[in-house]
C-alpha cells in the first residue's frame, strides 16, 4: 500500500463498513471487551485519583448530560468520557493487545457511551463502532511497534485517541472527508509518556485519548480538520513517533484479519508483564506451603519488557506496585492472591512485603515470550524450586471465559461500586446488546440507585 493512502484507506474502511461485515466472533469479542470495560471502570471509579480529578473538573464541567460509571455524579460528555476512561485504566486491570501492549477499550468505549446519551445509538451501532475503533488503534500500534513504546510513548494514550476518534466518527456517521478531518484533529493531540507509569498521571493520557477522540470526531463533523495525511505525512504520526513505521500493518487484511481478536482480558490488576509472574508465584506458594520464610532468593527470568517496565523493588504506593515485579512476587507468596487489595497503598507499605521484595531479582531472557516467565526460588538450605509459565492466565492460550468475565464484573462492582445494584441486568444487557435499540440503557444500569 502506497504510504500516502494509509489515512484515507483506514478512514474509508471505517466509513464503509457494515455490521454484516463483522464476523460473529468479532461481534462477540466486542461484547466481551465492553463487559470487561464496565468491570474495570467499576473497580476504579472510587480510586483516589478519580476523586481528585472529578473534584477539579467539576468546577468547569458543562451540563450534566452523561453518566460517570459507578457514581451518582453526572457531567458533560467530554468530562464523563475522560473520567470513565480514567476509571477503567487507573488500576491497570483493563484489556491488553499483547503485541503492542495497548489497552484498547478504555480509550474507545467512553466516548461512544457518552454519545449514546446524547443521541439515539442502537446496541448494534455501538458494538460496530467499538470493534472498528479498537481494530484501528491496534493496527496503528502494530505499525509503530516496538520502537514507539521503547522511545517512551505510552501507546494506549497515543494510539487510543485514533481508535476513539474513528469509533465516535462511525457512530456519528461521518463521511470520508469528515473522517479524515477527524483523524487530523486526533493527530494533533496524540500524547502520553511511559514515565507516568506507576503514577496518577498515567491515566490522564488515557482519559484525554477518550475525551479528545470524541472532540476530534465532533470537530470533523463540522469540517474542522488538518492534514489529509495525518498518519503518513512527512511530519505525521508515523514519521514523528517511530523509528521506521511499517504502514502495511495498518492496511493489509483490513476486514479479513482482525487484530481485535488478539485482545486479551486480565485476571489481575497490574501491568500485563506481571500476569505470568503472578501465575508462577501462586503455583510456587502452593508448592512451598503458606510460608515463604525460608526463601533466600527468588529470580524471575522473563522477556526483556519485564525488566524494562517492572524491575522496581522500592515502590511506596499501590499505584507503583502495579508495575513492580518484586511486589507481585511478595504479595502472591505472602497472601496467596493478587486482587485490588494486594496492589493498594497498605499492601505496598506492609513490612513483610517490603522485606520479601528485597529478595527478588529480574533477569532478561529474550527466549521467553511476554506472556511467560521462569521463576527460580532458592531456599536457605540451598535447595531450589522452579516454576515455568509459558502462557499466563488471560492470554490467548488461556483466555478468560465469558463466565469468568461475568464474575469479574460482579466482584469488581462489589469492590469498587457496591451501591450499584443492577450489575446482573447490565451483564445480560451487554450479551444481548446487538438486539437492543437503545445503547444508553447500559449507562443507566451502571450507576447507583437513587
Amino acid at each position: 500500500m502506497v504510504g500516502e493512502e494509509v489515512s484515507k484507506t483506514l478512514a474509508s474502511f471505517v466509513v464503509e463498513s457494515d455490521w454484516d461485515d463483522l464476523p460473529p466472533e468479532v461481534r462477540h469479542q466486542a461484547k466481551r471487551s465492553l463487559l470487561n470495560f464496565f468491570a474495570v471502570a467499576f473497580s476504579g471509579c472510587r480510586d483516589q485519583a478519580v476523586d481528585i480529578a472529578l473534584g477539579v473538573l467539576a468546577d468547569f464541567a458543562g451540563k450534566e448530560a452523561a453518566t460517570i460509571i459507578g457514581r451518582t455524579e453526572r457531567a458533560d460528555a467530554m468530562t464523563a468520557s475522560f473520567l470513565n476512561a480514567f476509571s477503567a485504566n487507573v488500576q491497570d486491570f483493563d484489556d491488553t493487545h499483547i503485541r503492542t501492549v495497548i489497552h484498547p477499550t478504555a480509550p474507545v468505549a467512553p466516548g461512544l457511551l457518552a454519545l449514546s446519551e446524547r443521541q439515539r445509538i442502537s446496541g448494534r451501532e455501538l458494538l460496530h463502532a467499538l470493534a472498528l475503533g479498537m481494530e484501528a488503534e491496534c493496527r496503528i500500534g502494530n505499525a509503530i511497534s516496538p520502537s514507539h513504546y521503547r522511545r517512551g510513548w505510552h501507546i494506549t494514550a497515543t494510539c487510543g485517541i485514533f481508535g476513539a476518534t474513528l469509533a465516535a466518527g462511525k457512530a456519528l456517521e461521518l463521511d470520508l472527508g469528515q473522517m479524515i478531518a477527524a483523524l487530523g484533529n486526533a493527530s494533533a493531540q496524540s500524547s502520553g509518556l511511559v514515565e507516568t507509569l506507576g503514577f496518577m498521571a498515567k491515566s490522564v493520557g488515557v482519559g484525554n485519548a477518550a475525551k479528545n477522540g470524541l472532540l476530534s470526531a465532533l470537530l470533523g463533523q463540522q469540517g474542522f480538520g488538518g492534514s489529509a495525511q495525518p498518519l503518513e505525512g512527512r511530519y505525521g504520526f508515523f514519521n514523528v513517533m517511530a523509528d521506521a513505521a511499517d504502514m502495511s500493518e495498518v492496511t493489509e487484511g483490513l476486514g479479513s484479519r482482525w487484530e481485535v481478536m488478539k485482545n486479551i482480558h486480565k485476571p489481575y490488576p497490574c501491568g500485563i508483564v506481571l500476569n505470568a509472574v503472578i501465575d508462577g508465584c501462586l503455583e510456587l506458594r502452593r508448592r512451598l506451603g503458606a510460608s515463604a520464610d525460608d526463601l533466600k532468593s527468588i529470580t524471575l527470568y522473563g522477556h526483556p519488557l519485564l525488566g524494562q517496565r517492572a524491575d522496581r523493588p522500592d515502590v511506596a504506593t499501590g499505584r507503583e506496585a502495579q508495575v513492580s515485579a518484586q511486589h507481585a512476587v511478595a504479595v502472591c507468596l505472602i497472601h496467596g492472591r493478587a486482587g485490588p487489595q494486594e496492589f493498594s497503598d497498605a499492601a505496598a507499605s506492609d513490612p513483610r512485603v517490603q522485606d520479601l521484595r528485597r529478595k527478588v531479582g529480574v533477569v532478561d531472557a529474550p527466549d521467553i515470550a511476554v506472556e511467560g516467565v521462569r521463576v527460580l526460588a532458592e531456599r536457605r538450605d540451598g535447595s531450589r524450586e522452579t516454576v515455568i509459565v509459558e502462557h499466563a492466565l488471560g492470554t490467548d492460550a488461556r483466555p478468560l471465559s465469558d463466565a469468568d468475565l461475568e464474575e469479574k464484573c460482579r466482584s469488581l462492582a462489589a469492590y469498587g461500586a457496591p451501591e450499584c445494584k443492577e450489575v446482573e441486568a447490565l451483564i445480560d444487557r451487554v450479551w444481548a446488546l446487538d438486539v437492543q435499540e437503545d445503547a444508553s440503557a447500559l449507562m443507566r444500569l451502571a450507576t447507583p440507585a437513587t
